[in-house]
């Protein structure tokens, strides 16, 4: 039987329209006379949505029983025995309640696939499995709910359904997703305009990248090697000059003029060793196209323009920018160029850019980096003019009667270029071969190899000495300019490393990382090991390849002290790049110490900070607990008294002092307790599932009667927290909220649900707290303002926090509108962590409450 067909509807966030879209194409496909059932679809008491599932047939859910209430599911045997041809599935990442057929919904979709029925399902993008820690980092929610990426890749079609950030809050707010009463907290946490942006910008830069893939898996499968223009793709080739900014500046401006245009930039590095470019330069480069947008690439190869194209056409790119050439006239003598060479070869497919800049035509001015040894092209002219020359000039000057001593110079003179050009070897080549030139033809007797003069076998004597010492002379400058030119390279990588690592901008991993890249190197790993004895342990690894577990399974490895060496796969460099290595390795060593220096430094902070808190706990026993203690001492003193005879009033009112006393002194020795609980890490929450409106009434018991209203309803999710931990973080906000409110303005204690968590909203119309100041108010023993030291010694708002940090929530503080400090705690519902169901529904799949 054929497999079935996935369509898939993809949103970037609940609202967007995912399970409106799937209904209009099921209404569409039974029009044509498709048999088009619905498996599974939850319209969410959305009237517009209910009103799409009228006319099309469905499949009767499966009831299931869990903890004591009824839930439908999919009833897949149902679907199965059923056979349409098009099944409706919403919600794809859904969790099935226990006794399901299957744990995940896209695995009762799988079913359906495989018994040859199409399926139209719906996803949001947050559900996706390798964006989950994207979409947490964006939102500050996890999503529990997730769907295996594959899943998604592999469907027939995606489409994806979109919505402006400002239209979706405009849905919200007109109650078409959310009750009225959920509407307000939504638009206030996951629905911000940031968020659902930065959703959008996800689900379209996903989609794009699915369309890529199916773009290349089409071209490989026929065959396709033309490029295809459907996206602009930019390639900028970088040769680590100055003139590299201004061609990536440029290329970006090309990119914004076609839609979903992209900007690669590419250096290719020779493979025989140490870079020909500045380090420093490169780096700057490379921040300046990543904070432009696009991606910085690092290629080996030895035909620079070969290895261009090869990239711009892996990468399916449609434009090239080059820069103008940096050399002067009389070098392209040696041969037309990259950007010519890249223009010629490039074919119909590829344009290419030669954008002027700066540095036109100055020289290159770049260190080679290439060691002593002179290029093989200039040793191939260097043969070519030290050998086949002489014989040219000879058949020339056999026509021509010039006279001996000009003769002898037009031969040193082309000893002198083939020592320019190929040094020693080509020269004495061409002494010697002149010097037989010169003897056989222009010395008497003529053609022949013996010579009738002596001053002659003088003249032909000094000649061939001087084309010795000449060609020895520009051999030994042509050598000395090019270790010039390496030590150059070297001080360059050198004092950029160097400042990076002493500014402390390099960690261990980016400094192993530039080892990498520098000697072109498969992997770079530091090793290190206690003492001789003790097995080597891996301090820091970049690249790829197999881990390196000794030194001596490494391509190259160089010692640091006794105990510890950098490694690196790939190939063996040459003896001379070792120098630099070492100085690479002694970097690694620095920059491993430096950050075990930062660990024992926040290990220090650390002690610093418990010591902080001791000094203000003894400052707070001293001060703030000897006050209550006084009042209790004098009220008992009082009525201990034999010399006054006390009223049923007055003794009334002195143990109303001594049980506010000691109310008091509870409630300080609660939260010096709890600090030092926090402080030493031994708080351990027992975490259990529990409904809000059972703990928040129970924090209310301490503070005066009608101070505070309650509005927490009966409907919200169970949290998982510890019941202890919240009635105490719920008092002391409250707590905190009575004493700075007016009156007659009581506190407004409220809790709503949001996606996976629910909020616990303490409100109070108070002075308020500057924003700078939010923050500092959750440190321990701060009283904000002018309250006076009696008020508390500052720590009910550090215990809220971390007792609230302690059982997986958040402590927040927001200005209320009109006035006044509102602090927002959220819980995480029951059910939101993996496998975990709150009475068969997860909380934090916000699919659930909107599609």
């Amino acid at each position: 039987m054929a497999r079935g067909k996935l369509r898939i509807y993809l949103g970037a966030a609940p609202g967007v329209g995912k399970t409106y879209a799937m209904l209009s194409e099921a209404h569409r496909r039974v029009e044509r006379g498709t048999d088009c059932v619905v498996g599974f679809v939850e319209h969410h008491d959305r009237p517009r949505t209910e009103v799409m599932l009228h006319g099309l047939e469905q499949v009767p859910r499966r009831q299931l029983e869990y903890r004591g209430s009824r839930f439908g599911e999919m009833d897949v045997d149902a679907v199965l025995r059923r056979a349409p041809a098009v099944a409706l599935v919403d919600e794809l990442a859904h969790t099935n309640v226990p006794g399901s057929r299957n744990a995940k919904r896209w695995q009762d979709v799988e079913e359906l696939l495989s018994a040859g029925i199409d399926v139209v399902s719906t996803v949001n993008i947050q559900h996706l499995e390798s964006l989950g820690d994207v979409v947490e980092s964006i939102t500050g929610v996890r999503q529990r709910e997730t769907v295996p990426d594959e899943v998604v890749r592999r469907a027939d079609q995606i489409e994806l359904v979109d919505m402006s950030p400002e239209a979706l809050r405009r849905r919200m707010a007109h109650g078409n997703i959310y009750k009225p009463d959920k509407v307000d907290a939504a638009l206030s946490n996951y629905f911000r305009p940031g968020n659902l942006t930065a959703l959008r910008e996800l689900a379209l830069l996903w989609v794009a990248d699915r369309v890529d893939e199916y773009l290349n898996a089409y071209r490989s499968e026929h065959r396709v090697s033309k490029i295809w223009g459907s996206r602009e793709r930019i390639v900028v080739g970088l040769t680590g000059g100055p003139e590299g900014r201004t061609l990536i500046r440029r290329a970006a401006r090309l990119a914004e003029k076609g839609a979903g245009g992209e900007v690669l930039a590419v250096y290719i590095a020779r493979s025989d060793g140490l870079t020909s470019a500045s380090p420093k330069e490169l780096a700057v480069q490379r921040t300046l196209v990543e904070d432009l947008g696009g991606t910085f690439h690092h290629v080996v190869g030895d035909d620079i323009p070969a290895a261009l194209l090869d990239f711009a056409r892996g990468v399916n790119a449609t434009q090239i920018v080059l820069g103008s050439s940096r050399r002067k006239a009389w070098q392209y003598v040696f041969g037309p160029g990259v950007g010519a060479t890249v223009a010629r070869e490039s074919g119909p497919d590829l344009d290419v850019h030669i954008v002027t800049h700066e540095e036109v035509a100055k020289g290159r001015g770049l260190p080679v980096a290439r060691g002593a040894r002179l290029g093989r092209a200039r040793i191939i002219w260097g043969w070519a003019v030290g050998l086949v020359g002489p014989a040219v000039l000879a058949v020339l000057l056999n026509s021509v009667a010039l006279g001996l001593a000009n003769d002898m110079l037009l031969f040193l003179t082309l000893t002198v270029a083939a020592a320019l050009l190929g040094g020693l070897f080509p020269a004495l080549a061409s002494a010697a071969f002149g010097s037989l030139l010169l003897n056989y033809f222009y010395t008497p007797p003529l053609h022949r190899l013996t010579i009738a003069d002596p001053k002659n076998i003088v003249a032909i004597a000094i000649f061939f000495g001087v084309g010795m010492s000449v060609a020895s002379v520009v051999d030994l400058a042509a050598r000395r300019t090019h270790q010039a030119a390496r030590l150059r390279a070297e001080s360059e990588i050198l004092s950029f490393l160097a400042g990076n690592v002493l500014r402390g901008e390099t960690s261990l991993e980016e400094l192993l990382e530039r080892v990498r890249e520098t000697f072109a190197m498969e992997s770079a790993a530091l090793l290190e090991r206690a003492s001789d004895t003790e097995p080597w342990t891996c301090a820091g690894r970049a690249g790829f390849g197999r881990p390196l577990e000794r030194p001596e399974d490494a391509d190259v490895d160089m010692p640091v002290g006794d105990h510890m060496a950098l490694a690196l796969t790939g190939r063996v460099l040459p003896a001379e790049d070792r120098r630099v290595l070492a100085a690479f390795a002694a970097q690694a060593a620095v920059a491993l110490d430096r950050r075990r220096l930062r660990q024992e430094a926040d290990q220090a902070r650390a002690l610093a900070e418990g010591n902080r808190i001791r000094t203000a706990l003894l400052a707070a026993v001293s001060h703030d607990l000897r006050t209550p203690l006084a009042g209790i001492k004098a009220s008992v003193s009082s009525l201990r008294s034999d010399d006054v005879e006390w009223s049923e009033e007055d003794r009334a009112e002195l143990l109303a002092a001594i049980e506010e006393g000691a109310d008091r002194l509870d409630h300080l020795v609660g939260n010096l307790l709890d600090m030092s609980r926090l402080q030493t890490g031994t708080v351990t929450p027992l975490i259990r599932e529990i409904d809000v409106d059972e703990v928040v009434p129970m924090a209310l018991g301490g503070v005066p009667e009608g101070s505070v209203e309650l509005d927490v309803p009966e409907s919200l999710p169970m949290v998982e927290v510890d019941p202890g931990l919240l009635e105490r973080s719920v008092a002391n906000l409250v707590e905190n909220a009575v004493k700075y409110s007016p009156r007659d303005r009581p506190v407004l204690v409220s809790a709503s649900a949001i996606a996976d968590r629910v909020e616990v909203r303490v409100v109070d119309r108070g002075p308020g707290v500057p924003d700078e100041a939010k923050d500092r108010i959750f440190e321990p023993f701060q009283r904000y303002g002018d309250a006076p030291r009696g008020a508390g010694v500052g720590l009910g708002l550090a215990v809220a926090r971390g007792f609230a940090e302690a059982m997986g929530g958040t402590l927040d503080a927001e200005d209320t509108p009109g006035g006044g400090l509102t602090m927002v705690l959220s819980l995480r519902a029951a059910g939101s962590r993996p496998g975990a169901l709150v009475a068969g529904r997860d909380i934090a799949e916000p699919e659930r409450q909107a599609s």
